[in-house]
């Protein structure tokens, strides 16, 4: 794309298939409070950047119950990563590609715990200049915040990259950041809005033919 430099990708969903297993974690923990989500409503929760937790909180469990079954949450999840394949075809061919070109980060809500455990025995970071997780700045997708600590830390302005994304959450934080967003398609969130996408692709593989020129 004309004038683009730099490529800030959201992780989860495009780059690893890990959407669908945090869900499963987080529904076996709220479960467990006899509080039964189904997807479509995390969905709808995800694409507002709207905790679950809160639904607990409306039934009166206190803040350290909730602390306490949000980390179960997060070994279940854990556990997850270590046992379910992630992986999605082409991801690494189209990075090498794409690296020759343009300058690229990854923007993630990923607990860095989460993020390094993916990626112990993976090589996706190599092609990277940073990796920012939801530790490093103060609010999450769907605020602008994220993408643009990352176009700070480049020193660039909007104009000169591209988000990659598949969710809802994560193209409203590009657009509220002035970035063009394309949206890889991933069964798991088919059913967020992505009218505000600049294109939609079916497979990480197309970006290839998009953003080289």
């Amino acid at each position: 794309m004309k004038n683009k430099k730099i490529i800030l990708w959201d992780h989860d969903g495009v780059l690893v298939d890990t959407e669908k297993w945090y869900f499963e974690a987080t529904r076996k923990a709220l479960s467990e409070f006899e509080i039964e989500v189904d997807k479509l409503r995390y969905l709808d929760f995800m694409q507002d950047g709207k905790s679950m937790w809160s639904l607990a909180y409306s039934k009166g469990f206190s803040d350290k119950m909730i602390s306490d079954q949000r980390k179960k949450r997060d070994i279940y999840y854990q556990d997850f990563l270590l046992n379910k394949d992630i992986e999605i075809p082409g991801v690494e061919e189209t990075l090498a590609a794409l690296c020759m070109t343009y300058s690229m980060a990854i923007v993630t809500t990923s607990k860095r715990k989460d993020f390094e455990l993916i990626h112990k025995n993976r090589s996706i970071v190599r092609f990277m200049d940073f990796v920012m997780t939801v530790e490093d700045y103060r609010k999450a997708k769907p605020d602008p915040e994220p993408y643009l600590a990352a176009l700070k830390k480049y020193g660039a302005v909007p104009q000169e990259a591209i988000v990659i994304e598949d969710s809802g959450r994560g193209l409203r934080s590009a657009v509220a950041a002035g970035i063009d967003c394309i949206v890889v398609e991933n069964e798991f969130t088919s059913t967020h809005d992505f009218t505000m996408a600049k294109m939609i692709l079916k497979s990480i593989t197309d970006l290839k033919k998009v953003l080289i020129n």
